[in-house]
């Protein structure tokens, strides 16, 4: 096989193309036509009152953590299973993070690990301001409880969705903010829709959304309502140009319109993969519940290298050269980076299971153009590697 396979990728219809095509001799380029209904596209999506759509999803991070008025002494805790963003607009504005372990079902945090966490910090005086929960993969957590722990102990509860759009829990695709106080997206290029880059934030909280539509434009107040075009205004702190282009957002409505059809097919591709793996006892991926169905972001495989005895690198770099498969990794544990290795107490198994799962397991390909074929290919290639067949 000639072309490389690599773990995701975008797909772009000629329905795409045209849409942008169209934009693009549009009067407006920027703040238009599409821009507006790409945020009511998703504001009927989501089921929510507000849309700030944004340049990306970690710019939706950033002015969400400014909008709720993070600050030192302020404690967030976040999953080390999930992109360096989330824990860098932590940093960004001098609040603390705190990490914890992930559970082995969901990925999600390990729910007793984490009222434990928060019951310490609070012995300690620490004031957490926010828990913000990965659904990883595109597996929604457990919502139902973690919005009772965050009610019992007044704490907001954002939902990192980035890689959920489309997943479903309790039987709706628009679970993500009956349950958390605000949701965060992301329309990367591999992500389930893009926009080439860009993100959203999505809340039901007026105030929120006000501030966040201020800081993503400059820190102007009231942008929209300005009468002069010369008469702008910036009364409470600096902001940033976090707007996103019409451009982009003509592939979202394009592609967020077609998002059933596109998790279908995910859906189907992983299940031709679930086939094969469950043939073997060496392999664990993830099985889907009456009470959620998976968005398929990703398709992350654990292998017991242990009891097989072969090192990763090795099976990595046998994949890469043998095969042209481009396996990855995601994530790094946050704690693992140096610069938030001070925030971290290093106590004996604190992050067994993220420790775990981040040494066994790889994302395979997965995305629209993979045929069933490529997945036979992938399998076989995965088996020879593994010294499963000869």
């Amino acid at each position: 096989m000639k072309n490389k396979l690599f773990y995701n990728k975008h797909k772009i219809t000629n329905r795409d193309i045209a849409e942008v095509i169209k934009t693009l001799k549009y009067q407006k380029l920027s703040k238009g036509e599409q821009n507006n209904n790409f945020s009511k596209n998703l504001k009927n999506f989501f089921d929510c009152k507000y849309c700030q759509l944004v340049s990306s999803g970690t710019s939706a991070q950033l002015i969400l953590a400014k909008a709720l008025n993070w600050k030192k002494g302020d404690h967030i805790i976040l999953s080390p299973l999930s992109f360096i963003s989330g824990a860098n607009s932590v940093l960004i504005n001098n609040a603390t993070p705190v990490f914890v372990d992930i559970n082995l079902k969901d990925y999600n945090f390990d729910y007793d690990k984490l009222e434990n966490k928060i019951k310490t910090l609070r012995k300690r005086k620490k004031k957490i301001k926010a828990i913000v929960s990965t659904d990883y993969a595109g597996i929604p957590g457990n919502w139902k409880k973690l919005k009772k722990i965050s009610k019992k102990y007044k704490i907001v509860l954002i939902n990192d969705n980035c890689h959920a759009l489309g997943a479903s829990y309790q039987n709706t695709k628009s679970y993500a903010l009956k349950f958390a106080d605000h949701v965060i997206q992301s329309f990367h290029a591999v992500k389930n829709i893009t926009t080439g880059e860009g993100g959203a934030l999505l809340t039901n909280n007026k105030k929120v959304y006000q501030d966040a539509n201020r800081l993503a434009q400059h820190g102007f107040q009231n942008p929209e309502k300005i009468i002069t075009p010369w008469d702008y205004e910036i009364k409470q702190t600096p902001g940033f140009n976090f707007r996103i282009s019409d451009i982009n957002c003509a592939i979202g409505n394009s592609q967020l319109k077609r998002i059933n059809k596109i998790i279908n097919t995910r859906r189907k591709l992983a299940k031709i993969y679930d086939k094969f793996f469950s043939k073997y006892s060496y392999f664990k991926f993830i099985k889907e519940s009456k009470e959620f169905k998976c968005s398929y972001h990703l398709y992350p495989l654990s292998i017991n290298f242990y009891l097989l005895n072969i090192n990763e690198k090795l099976f990595y770099k046998r994949m890469r050269d043998k095969f042209g498969i481009i396996l990855q990794k995601h994530y790094k544990p946050t704690y693992k980076f140096k610069i938030f290795s001070k925030y971290i107490t290093q106590k004996k198994n604190e992050f067994k299971n993220t420790e775990l799962f981040y040494s066994n397991t790889f994302s395979l390909p997965l995305h629209l153009d993979l045929s069933q074929k490529k997945i036979i290919y992938i399998f076989k290639s995965i088996l020879y590697s593994l010294k499963l067949i000869k």
